[in-house]
């Protein structure tokens, strides 16, 4: 196991991980409010209660890191220790009175860090990574996994809120100049910004709840350009009251939203960006991300999530990819995006055995929704939840799938869930061995639906099979057709 302490300007955070895995498996986590940024912005100094905040957390993560038996503990300090004119008092106390050795990473590998978490949850990501702290704001483009231009900038969350309570002028001063030192901007023209950090996080979880967004899941959230416009303009407007009536949103980050919503929408401009992507990885994943081996690097995060899960959640761990092997010639034109949801599928198949018979369709669907992945949009969530629905016997007009509709188009939704009964009639032919699916085929022939078994094999071809072969038949417009080979 292994740890990541991050003693930011607004926060310190302990994240406990298991294994070394592509998607790390998070085991705990805590925040502690410690506004170490608040003096920082003020004075130049962290305050005494941000000492006495931070003593006690890091005390108390030092202690649970031992009791837990983590192996390893990454500990590091950003924008607030960095900048404070008493950081080496208060590297000191973390290391002599907590136990804690922070290393004080600069502006630069904070950039590094916060880009490859990104990379990390997003593999895919291609245009410029935002990285808003309370006291900083890291800035990198990155494209095909690797980083390329970068730069930190002096401004955070607190130092927005800060001039924005002495004016808008000042405000807008402060993130015009900020801006002006990066020289660089034509670079991520017509691509994404990816956003990292709570007050951004804060305002993808507002913008959902306002547009009565069907799935509360912020990472790859994307809102376009003219969005984060309104939303800037609409904050200053939008009472307290109803801030806080924001689900999953921490009303510790409310003060910040109009500054970080302000700086938002000129980043973008700025960048010249298509629109904004939410990013819920950052400098901690980040941190996991650059220290492990190669190998583990290269590897589909989504993909090898769904296999851990299969393995720790299925009856057969090893069936994923001999359903998948055994369903290829009936999908032989899939894209390249539908073979992988299809794969994810066929490693999740078996997840929702151990829920009640009647509730496993409704599971499969949780399961896809809601379930921790990354490299997935929402999009592509509702597919693999319609192919898993099917999987467990969902009917397609269920309103179960009403959150599915609400995000693919008819015809994809339809693609998938005939992935979920073959995956059905899978299942039900082999009961879980590879022998079975190894002398089988299923494909198309004409308009015929075939599934073969070698003759040895053909009692298997019972009416439960034969069931679940026509359900599939008709979805697709075939006629089911058993044959021995």
């Amino acid at each position: 196991m292994s740890a990541v302490v991050d003693v930011g300007s607004n926060s310190i955070r302990l994240v406990v991980f298991r294994g070394e895995r592509r998607a790390p498996l998070v085991l705990f986590n805590e925040k502690v409010m410690a506004g170490l940024g608040r003096g920082v912005a003020a004075d130049g100094r962290i305050a005494e209660d941000g000492f006495d905040a931070a003593r006690a957390a890091l005390r108390r993560f030092s202690l649970l890191c031992n009791d837990i038996g983590v192996e390893r503990i990454h500990a590091v300090a950003t924008a607030a220790v960095r900048d404070a004119a008493n950081r080496d008092r208060f590297l000191a106390m973390a290391r002599n009175e907590c136990g804690m050795p922070l290393k004080l990473i600069a502006g630069e590998e904070e950039a590094r860090l916060a880009a490859y978490g990104v990379i990390a949850g997003i593999p895919d990501a291609d245009g410029i990574v935002g990285d808003l702290g309370g006291g900083s704001l890291e800035l990198v483009r990155v494209r095909e996994g690797r980083l390329f231009e970068q730069i930190s900038l002096p401004i955070g969350a607190l130092k927005l809120d800060v001039a924005r309570r002495k004016s808008t002028t000042e405000l807008s001063k402060l993130i015009r100049k900020s801006l002006g030192k990066v020289d660089w901007a034509s670079k991520g023209k017509r691509l994404p910004f990816y956003t990292v950090g709570g007050s951004w996080r804060a305002l993808a979880q507002l913008h959902m709840h306002l547009t009565d967004y069907p799935l509360p899941v912020v990472h790859q959230y994307a809102m376009d350009a003219a969005a984060i416009d309104r939303l800037a303009r609409a904050l200053p407007n939008l009472a307290p009251k109803r801030l806080r009536a924001v689900p999953q949103m921490s009303s510790s980050r409310i003060p910040y939203l109009p500054g970080a919503a302000l700086l938002l929408r000129a980043t973008v401009k700025k960048f010249g960006s298509s629109g904004v992507i939410s990013s819920s990885y950052g400098l901690r994943e980040g941190l996991l991300y650059g220290a492990l081996p190669k190998a583990i690097r290269s590897e589909d995060p989504l993909v090898s999530a769904a296999i851990e899960e299969g393995r720790l959640q299925g009856r057969f761990p090893q069936h994923g990819d001999a359903l998948m092997r055994w369903m290829d010639g009936l999908f032989e034109r899939d894209t390249a995006e539908e073979r992988r949801l299809r794969l994810v599928a066929c490693h999740l198949a078996d997840t929702a055995w151990r829920a009640h018979p009647d509730f496993r369709a409704e599971r499969g669907l949780e399961i896809a929704l809601y379930g921790n992945w990354v490299a997935i949009t929402a999009r592509q969530r509702a597919l693999l939840g319609a192919a898993l629905f099917a999987t467990y016997g969902g009917r397609r007009d269920s309103e179960a799938l009403g959150v599915v509709a609400a995000l693919a188009d008819a015809a994809s939704i339809s693609r998938a869930f005939s992935w979920g009964l073959a995956l059905r009639v899978g299942q039900r032919l082999s009961a879980g061995t590879m022998v079975a699916l190894k002398d089988s085929r299923l494909f198309i022939d004409g308009s015929d639906l075939v599934l073969t078994l070698k003759a040895d094999h053909a009692p298997l071809f019972a009416d439960t099979v034969e069931r679940r072969l026509a359900l599939l038949a008709t979805m697709l417009g075939l006629k089911p057709t058993f044959r021995t080979s």
